[in-house]
């Protein structure tokens, strides 16, 4: 990813939340997340450099802003992570600016008080890729990972609180629950009963965080079937069943990975990303396909390097990614985040049910 300037004043609002804290804000190009943070967070995307394997499966970090300078200051950024599969034969490329160099915001002392998924108060924002910037007409899902979702820190309100959201909702018993969405169904859609908002201008259903907390665990199948614009009990076919078995491919890679690491990554979520247009979607499966046809589904040993123009054109399937380090950290010695992969697992094993398999 070629490096990016730009000014503050030029910010604008992201209009792709899926679900998570209101001043999210974008480029004008839409290809960086300029996400408020806290330090923890910036500190966890530093420190991901040094697992390269976990690093492909979460946005590239590009940088950080404080957005209470100076508006018309440019910022130049640059990604820190290299977004290939590493091998035996390569080396890892690490951040220039090591997690000790940022310098810490203030810590205030106060009372912790439910922020009910508004603007948090902070000047930090963390620079992200935009995953959802390939797609012409991105469908998007947040599912929130782990039956536990409070860290060793949080005091005992915010614990209570958060248990209480747990017991009331698919979080205990399957490790996730879905977070919100939102899906490309044109202008012209229906409204369904279905705790969705109606389709707006631009031909979206939004669906926020009450639309995932109605669900138990007998129901949450309903909420995917959504996601994927599925008939109610219907088994998946054509497009929509390709696109889940890419879920599952990239799932189970992401699960090996975890298997791997010692960590503890509370209220994670997972990221869900395809591509809602129709004809983009089946463009994009047609050039796959030709790829893979023209080399027999075999790597040639040839390099081919494509311009940026290039890549922004490739149609784009589907994307997964892991989002949401603001309580996470490595654990040397305590064994894998079994929090998370079960609800990982849970996750898999509803999407196996769409395809009929469960």
């Amino acid at each position: 990813m070629a490096q990016k300037s730009f000014r503050k004043s030029q910010l604008v609002a992201f209009n792709n939340v899926a679900a998570g804290h209101d001043g999210v804000l974008s480029d004008s190009s839409g290809a960086v997340v300029v996400k408020p943070c806290c330090q923890a967070e910036i500190d966890f995307y530093h420190s991901a450099a040094a697992h390269p394997h976990f690093a492909l499966y979460i946005p590239a970090f590009m940088g950080t802003l404080q957005l209470n300078s100076d508006p018309d200051v440019a910022a130049t950024l640059t990604p820190t992570v290299t977004a290939t599969p590493p091998n035996a034969d390569q080396a890892v490329e690490l951040p220039a600016t090591s997690a000790a160099a940022i310098s810490h915001a203030p810590i205030v002392e106060k009372a912790w008080a439910p922020s009910n998924g508004g603007k948090i108060t902070t000047d930090l924002a963390i620079v992200l890729e935009n995953v959802a910037a390939p797609f012409k007409k991105p469908n998007i899902l947040d599912v929130k990972l782990g039956a536990r979702l409070w860290d060793d820190n949080a005091p005992p309100a915010k614990r209570a609180k958060l248990d209480k959201v747990a017991e009331e909702t698919t979080s205990k018993p399957l490790g996730f629950r879905i977070a919100g969405m939102r899906t490309w169904q044109d202008e012209n859609a229906a409204t369904a009963d279905d705790n969705s908002s109606p389709p707006s201008k631009d031909g979206y259903k939004l669906y926020d965080k009450t639309y995932g907390r109605q669900f138990s665990a007998e129901t949450v199948r309903r909420g995917f079937e959504d996601f994927f614009l599925l008939e109610r009990d219907a088994v998946a076919k054509g497009p929509a069943r390709k696109v889940i078995n890419c879920f599952l491919d990239d799932l189970e890679a992401l699960k090996f990975v975890l298997e791997r690491e010692e960590s503890r990554m509370y209220s994670a979520s997972l990221l869900f990303v395809y591509e809602g247009n129709p004809d983009a979607l089946k463009n994009a499966f047609s050039t796959d396909n030709e790829e893979k046809a023209a080399t027999n589904g075999f790597d040639s040993g040839e390099t081919h390097e494509e311009s940026d123009e290039d890549e922004e054109q490739r149609a784009a399937v589907q994307a997964l990614k892991l989002i949401d380090f603001a309580h996470a950290q490595w654990t040397p010695g305590q064994g894998r985040d079994e929090n998370l992969l079960h609800g990982l697992g849970s996750v898999m094993g509803v999407l196996e049910g769409l395809l009929g398999s469960k």
